[in-house]
């Protein structure tokens, strides 16, 4: 069995996968059901008398995938069944032994074979057992038939990660776009700042001419320094080239782009609390929209 062709594609966390196999006379089958996780926790559920299985198949699925909650499910059954007739010898030898107790005070007669049979517990009717090496080469086959499920499963999961890397490419290019539209408004130019403050500072001037005219100008300076969105807007294109590169390199990426969604949201923040226009206010406000947007799906990713 080969491995995917492109070991570092994205995955999603949802997925299903079935296989098939038997055995000799045993037919077995795999059910594997993937949802979002944390990390990655496994449910297992095999039958009876085959938990020898749980620490290779748990060492199995920890080598393909890294987060999700996994449901495995094995079934197994057994066709031409045989039935064989087990007898218990110390049940036996305790009736007999009790019959040389009892001596003349019980029958003499030889024991009967449908007398014993009565017995209860002295035979037990039960299904036959394989010998050792068929039961080897059963969990053998069992266990090669997980490794095609695994793949399935991965494969499922590759193919919603292709989705998703298209759904957040687009979200990441939106983000770039309306950062570049917040940086590029007339309202952050020095001219427009300067204007706004210089009106703003007149209007004051003239209701209040006490006002110390040189102290209000370093206050301004001071206020229009803190407006300034140029750390915001430099982190936010620093963290679109980050998101790109981990979209376009692939692997289990999910928990790197959500720490990046939550740092596009506190610059998406701040520059909605330091807007002085409208125009970058309704920038910021759809910022946070399409962040929100790419968090919830990277909440699926792997």
């Amino acid at each position: 069995m080969s491995l995917p062709s492109n070991p570092k594609s994205l995955q999603s966390m949802t997925g299903f996968a079935r296989s098939e196999g038997t055995s000799g006379r045993n037919r077995f089958a795999w059910e594997l059901r993937s949802v979002n996780g944390k990390g990655l926790d496994m449910r297992l559920r095999l039958p009876s008398g085959l938990d020898r299985l749980e620490q290779d198949v748990r060492k199995r699925i920890s080598e393909r995938f890294s987060r999700g909650n996994l449901q495995v499910a094995l079934s197994l059954s057994t066709e031409d069944a045989k039935v064989e007739a087990v007898l218990n010898r110390d049940a036996l030898a305790a009736v007999m032994a009790l019959r040389a107790e009892l001596g003349d005070l019980v029958d003499p007669a030889p024991l009967r074979l449908d007398t014993l049979l009565g017995i209860r517990g002295l035979v037990e009717i039960r299904e036959a057992e394989d010998d050792e090496q068929a039961v080897t080469a059963r969990d053998a086959a069992i266990l090669n038939c997980l490794g095609d499920a695994l793949f399935k499963l991965e494969e499922m999961r590759e193919h919603e990660g292709s989705a998703l890397r298209d759904i957040l490419t687009r979200h990441v290019d939106r983000i770039a776009e309306l950062t570049t539209l917040v940086e590029k408004d007339p309202s952050r130019s020095p001219e427009e700042i300067a204007k706004k403050l210089s009106t703003q500072l007149a209007a004051l001037m003239a209701e209040a001419p006490t006002l110390d005219r040189d102290r209000l100008y370093g206050e301004a300076a001071l206020l229009a320094t803190r407006a300034d969105l140029r750390e915001e807007i430099d982190r936010l294109k620093a963290h679109v080239v980050a998101a790109r590169e981990l979209l376009q390199t692939g692997g289990p990426a999910g928990r790197r782009l959500d720490f990046l969604a939550q740092e596009f949201n506190r610059e998406s923040n701040t520059i909605c609390s330091k807007s002085n226009a409208a125009a970058v206010t309704a920038a910021g406000l759809e910022l946070k929209v399409v962040i929100d947007q790419f968090r919830e799906q990277v909440q699926n990713l792997e």
